[in-house]
């Protein structure tokens, strides 16, 4: 243990270089004493002791800068400057380690509302499959099921590629919660076999892949086979699941994911053949993360306009689902703020504000939920969401919340 305390006011002098009358105040030297040694707060200047509670906190102490250092020529302003910046990382690195230790938290307590948003499907699933009532089944529609699964397992690599523990233990979760329910379909022959055979298969792959992977045991020539094949296979469902939303709006077709798969099979070529700039094809690499926040960014719009067409149904909604999808999303997005990543930042955003606050919004204005109800989940995520550019705007220093989205964009 170290105590601190702070020398006595520190020598102000002119250097030969200084112009009119500026005057240079070299900035003190930090070390920390051992707890009991002379010199502590009580024979600094106590003004400016208290005026760094974290440095006195921390076990620092302020010695000063001699008059004769000062006014040597070897000592430049750049190392002021120096200084200056390991004074302001020892005042803000606690606050900054503790906030990315809580979003990290946050991150990873979302397994919670995640595993609770499909567990009563499952159970329910599995209490008609026993008592033989397989058509309730056709109910849960297995090409959305689908559609969530692939997203799930591409952001799953995604996040095990960045070492992202937390989400990475939440996007599996999510496969296989998603997995289980599909294959209880199967099944209830709901879901066409041969569809969940190579569902399965591809699912039993990519789970292996990743984890070896996340644990550095695989090759690099295997991974990049897999991230070219979650590449095409999420341009080529993402179309077309655009397109059938909106059915029988528009015909009937296959050829938006004909079209996109050839448009994803010709770009992965040109990136792995050097046909791409290095900007191209790095652009190309994250097409099968920004796909899979896409289905799942499009799947709450897909939920409001089925509700939009037909209003009865929004009777047949969970409001608990719509809240936990809220929660779920919303424990995310400080963590994905924090690491200044656009992706997770945008797709959990949405769904926390689109997928479930939306929904509540739609259940709320059809008199499916109540006032209270209503206003306690819309004040939790505001005051959740304001928290969280609160404190990311004190781990990094800045003066106001705008900065934190300005880096958050544009990536600096």
């Amino acid at each position: 243990m170290a105590s601190c305390g702070v020398a006595p006011p520190i020598a102000v002098a002119r250097p030969p270089s200084a112009r009119g009358s500026f005057v240079r105040f070299p900035l003190p030297r930090i070390r920390c004493l051992p707890r009991g040694r002379s010199g502590g707060p009580s024979q600094a200047n106590p003004r400016l002791f208290l005026s760094f509670p974290l440095l006195r906190r921390r076990g620092c102490r302020l010695s000063p800068t001699s008059a004769v250092d000062s006014d040597s020529s070897d000592l430049p302003v750049h190392q002021d400057l120096k200084l200056l910046g390991f004074l302001f990382g020892c005042l803000q690195s606690s606050v900054f380690r503790e906030w990315d230790a809580m979003t990290a938290r946050f991150a990873g307590a979302a397994n919670v509302p995640f595993l609770l948003l499909q567990l009563p499907q499952i159970i329910l699933n599995y209490r008609n499959l026993v008592a033989g009532n397989k058509a309730a089944l056709f109910a849960v529609p297995w090409l959305g099921m689908l559609t969530g699964l692939l997203g799930n397992l591409s952001l799953l690599s995604y996040f095990a590629k960045k070492r992202e523990t937390e989400a990475v233990l939440v996007q599996t979760l999510g496969v296989l919660s998603t997995y289980a329910v599909i294959s209880q379909l199967a099944v209830a022959e709901s879901m066409p076999l041969p569809h969940f055979i190579v569902t399965s298969v591809v699912i039993g792959a990519g789970l292996v892949l990743n984890f070896l992977n996340y644990f550095g045991w695989l090759s690099e020539g295997v991974w990049r086979f897999w991230e070219d094949f979650i590449t095409v296979g999420g341009l080529a469902v993402l179309p077309q699941v655009m397109w059938s939303t909106f059915v029988p709006f528009v015909p009937n077709s296959i050829l938006p994911g004909l079209f996109s798969s050839i448009g994803a099979v010709v770009a992965v070529v040109m990136a792995r053949t050097g046909k791409l700039s290095e900007k191209g094809a790095k652009f190309v690499g994250s097409i099968s993360g920004w796909t899979a926040t896409l289905l799942f960014m499009w799947m709450p719009v897909a939920q409001m306009w089925t509700s939009y067409l037909n209003p009865d149904n929004i009777q047949g909604l969970s409001a608990i689902s719509m809240l936990l999808a809220m929660i779920g999303n919303g424990l995310m997005i400080p963590r994905a703020l924090f690491i200044r990543d656009l992706m997770w930042f945008t797709g959990s955003s949405w769904a926390a504000f689109l997928h479930g606050w939306g929904n509540l919004v739609c259940m709320y204005c059809c008199d499916s939920i109540s006032r209270e109800f209503f206003f306690a989940a819309t004040l939790g995520l505001f005051l959740w969401l304001g928290i969280a550019l609160w404190r990311d705007t004190i781990a990094y220093g800045h003066g106001s919340p705008i900065k934190s989205l300005e880096e958050l964009v544009s990536g600096k």
